[in-house]
């Protein structure tokens, strides 16, 4: 998989300046055909498609879903008809960019090391994948005792969620996108 990281970076508005806000709102309101001023679940998958066009970002599910979840729970929504909550408001949408973005960099790392595309990273490719992991994370010492670390359900793989859970711990840095 070959990424265009300065495209997605390019299409992801998330910098503080009155530019970026101002690209940011016109992003909100291409993901909100209905114009209610919030964003479902599936509003965001469709954009991924429709507006933001890129199929790598399109495609990683999993990193849309858990930036998502977490830019929808950042604050707490003011709107009074109740709804805000399930849903991303505009002032959730930067955290989401930026979420989405990292989210997405941690898909990647993930995608690189299931190299049987089964959704789940097996001990056997973790340990293959150790030269490639140590140089997005550092050294790792004991390859089984992380990979049980990582393992926090203890089904034998590990779920994206749950390397997303140590992608952060060990502030993972992919060797490829930087701008």
């Amino acid at each position: 998989m070959s990424i265009d990281w300065k495209k997605i970076s390019a299409k992801l508005p998330h910098e503080k300046t009155p530019a970026q806000k101002k690209k940011r709102k016109d992003l909100f309101s291409r993901f909100d055909p209905n114009g209610n001023g919030v964003l479902s679940l599936a509003e965001v998958d469709k954009a991924m498609r429709d507006v933001l066009a890129i199929d790598d970002l399109f495609d990683a599910k999993p990193a849309i879903m858990r930036a998502f979840q977490i830019a929808k729970a950042c604050t707490k929504s003011k709107r009074s008809d109740g709804v805000g909550d399930d849903y991303i408001e505009f002032r959730e949408f930067r955290f989401f960019l930026l979420s989405l973005r990292q989210y997405f960099e941690y898909w990647v790392a993930f995608d690189r090391t299931d190299t049987d595309d089964d959704k789940r990273i097996s001990l056997e490719e973790f340990v293959a994948a150790k030269d490639m992991i140590e140089t997005w994370v550092g050294s790792i010492g004991d390859l089984e005792g992380e990979f049980a670390k990582i393992d926090a359900n203890g089904g034998g793989v590990i779920l994206f969620d749950e390397f997303c859970d140590w992608a952060i711990k060990k502030s993972l840095d992919l060797e490829d996108d930087d701008n």
